[in-house]
């Protein structure tokens, strides 16, 4: 049996091909797919299948697929053109006969009016139409979201955000891979849906508060109307497309669309999630 992680170059992905292999998968029952193939040479030396594929490229993406019973869709990065991407990928497991196709979608997918969230439930509605067994893995916010722009906060000497007194439930990316490899690797899963998020969730103040004690630099929340905020970010050189959709998904935190309070990834893992206090320390220690 053959188990596929497609974008498997990107972060997630290599978490996730990371986890497989510590769930036990035989390496040689493993294909990572990706764009830049060169970026998976350690998991090569390990035994790991390497295939070139690109979303935009209908043969690579079949080539992948081939002989694959288990697939992970990662979502693509390009915004705007991820649903045909999605669909390439889902049309090619129908031909394969998959017995099972995991998509990694957003957190409260069928609520959320995030407009990050568009390309999500168009795909959730073609893995519906597409009659190939599938299981939604809806990912809330990653911590890193937040930690990779440390350096940027502590220089600017706080946070700025619309996300108002809102809350996210957000954790690690290996949290959400150590998810996706438990359910990709157990039975019975076709059909389910998962709302993952981290165990506590916390506002832009409670991150300023933490990113303070674990810097020793005071750091504020500075919460602005979203077209302030979109001006904030394209002044530092953010596209302004990308921008508008950050102000967006701030506005959602401030609705709760992305709170999650199942305990799926919790218990998915089988162990607590990745706390904001953890995050935030093991960022600071290398900034």
């Amino acid at each position: 049996m053959s188990i596929v992680v497609t974008g498997a170059t990107g972060q997630l992905g290599r978490h996730v091909l990371e986890a497989l292999l510590e769930q036990g998968v035989p390496a040689a029952e493993i294909v990572a797919a990706g764009r830049s193939v060169e970026k998976l040479a350690d998991f090569a030396a390990r035994g790991v299948r390497v295939q070139q594929m690109d979303y935009a490229d209908a043969g690579s993406v079949a080539a992948a697929l081939s002989g694959a019973r288990r697939v992970l869709l990662i979502s693509g990065s390009e915004v705007g053109q991820r649903v045909e991407q999605h669909r390439t990928v889902i049309n090619a497991a129908k031909a394969e006969d998959v017995e099972l196709l995991a998509y990694t979608s957003i957190a409260n997918a069928d609520t959320t009016s995030m407009k990050l969230a568009g390309e999500h439930k168009a795909t959730e509605a073609l893995l519906r139409e597409s009659g190939v067994p599938f299981v939604l893995l809806r990912n809330g916010w990653y911590l890193e979201n937040y930690t990779e722009q440390l350096p940027g906060t502590l220089a600017q000497g706080a946070l700025a955000g619309s996300a108002g007194e809102g809350k996210v439930s957000g954790a690690a990316r290996a949290d959400y891979a150590h998810a996706a490899a438990a359910v990709l690797v157990a039975d019975d899963q076709a059909g389910k849906v998962y709302e993952l998020g981290g165990d506590e969730a916390f506002s832009m103040a409670d991150l300023a508060s933490e990113i303070s004690a674990a810097t020793g630099k005071t750091i504020s929340y500075n919460d602005l109307p979203a077209d302030d905020y979109v001006g904030l970010l394209t002044g530092v050189g953010v596209p302004e497309a990308f921008a508008e959709i950050l102000a967006d998904s701030d506005l959602g935190i401030a609705r709760g669309d992305l709170l999650v309070s199942t305990g799926d990834l919790r218990k998915l893992i089988g162990r607590p999630t990745t706390s904001l206090s953890q995050a935030v320390r093991s960022a600071a220690a290398t900034a």
